[in-house]
């Protein structure tokens, strides 16, 4: 197939074919972090219009976080949402998903397969979950597997306890800060089971992993880094400790790095700090201000979505192009920077 490139890894081993002359009609990758309020809602929308919500946010008995997310679609110029990853099943990530099955028209549900973790609560937020899917289309993915998304590739690179077992092209580098690191507790949570996701345009990558927790974070990069470097990283569980440890995120090495955390949720200054301090980072952005955190571990306000309690639930966009530059806007002040590769 000369002049032709596989343009996305995906389910069942089927991969899209592009033409070159179809990629110069493509548009920037845009990535929406959306408020909700200490959960997760990111919404990606690739080069051809294809749309991938990771999480739904909260249950709120007047629909906030579907309304935000219907925003955030409406701005993207999205009608329908092509696949809803559901990355585990907490009410913070699973919570809103029947409001917006109600306001949008969603493809495929896609997620790890059925609930593993031993708690009431988590067994209503899967039970709330099945009877939304019960009459879709569904897709339980594993580690390795991808979603066909027109111009991009989507790798999984954790579901349901496990990861990738070989390292993607380019990484499987030695670790050198893994010996620093203390062993880390199993977790028998739903977090520990979180989909993690790489996203890839061009030269462009970015990485959410959900809720994933220590133990697993680790598995990932030690004792050799199976990811390698990322442009953007998402932090893992809305920036708390003692997740996102030094071994993973300065072993991706982010360029930029993005905090889905709440007033009072997630952003714990020994995360905070770590990311912060990572080598080679130009700028943490933060979806709020970390009450928790003080002055000294918060970034400046032009950095932070909503600086107070009272959020009004503005919103972080990311717009990449295939040569790994992009811009990164903060919707409260129309604040942007923009990060050369």
């Amino acid at each position: 197939m000369r002049g032709f490139s596989c343009a996305a890894v995906v389910v069942s081993g089927l991969c899209l074919l592009l033409a070159p002359g179809a990629l110069a009609r493509a548009r920037p990758l845009q990535i929406y972090f959306i408020d909700v309020e200490g959960g997760q809602a990111t919404l990606v929308i690739g080069p051809f219009g294809q749309s991938i919500l990771v999480d739904t946010g909260w249950t709120e008995s007047n629909g906030r976080d579907a309304e935000r997310i219907a925003r955030a679609a409406k701005a993207g110029h999205v009608k329908q949402i092509d696949y809803v990853v559901i990355t585990h099943y907490h009410g913070d990530q699973a919570g809103g998903i029947a409001e917006l099955a109600q306001r949008m028209k969603i493809g495929v549900f896609v997620d790890h397969g059925p609930n593993q973790e031993d708690s009431d609560v988590a067994r209503g937020d899967y039970a709330a979950y099945q009877k939304v899917t019960a009459n879709a289309k569904h897709v339980a993915v594993k580690a390795g597997d991808g979603l066909p998304l027109k111009g991009v590739t989507v790798r999984l690179l954790t579901a349901a306890g496990e990861h990738i077992s070989e390292p993607l092209p380019g990484a499987g580098e030695a670790n050198p800060y893994c010996a620093e690191e203390a062993e880390a507790p199993a977790d028998a949570s739903e977090n520990a089971r979180s989909l993690g996701l790489l996203i890839t345009y061009g030269k462009f990558r970015f990485v959410d992993l959900g809720d994933l927790t220590k133990k697993k974070e680790l598995e990932l990069v030690c004792p050799n880094n199976l990811v390698g470097t990322v442009d953007l990283y998402l932090t893992t569980h809305h920036g708390v400790d003692p997740d996102n440890p030094k071994a993973l995120v300065w072993a991706l090495h982010p360029r930029v790095a993005i905090m889905n955390n709440g007033a009072r949720k997630g952003g714990s200054p020994q995360a905070w700090q770590i990311v912060h301090d990572s080598p080679g980072l130009e700028d943490l952005w933060q979806l709020h201000y970390a009450v928790d955190g003080g002055k000294e571990h918060n970034v400046a306000e032009t950095f932070i979505a909503n600086v107070d309690e009272r959020s009004d639930g503005h919103s972080i966009k990311v717009s990449a192009e295939p040569d790994g530059t992009f811009t990164v806007v903060n919707s409260r002040d129309n604040h942007k920077k923009t990060y050369k590769k």
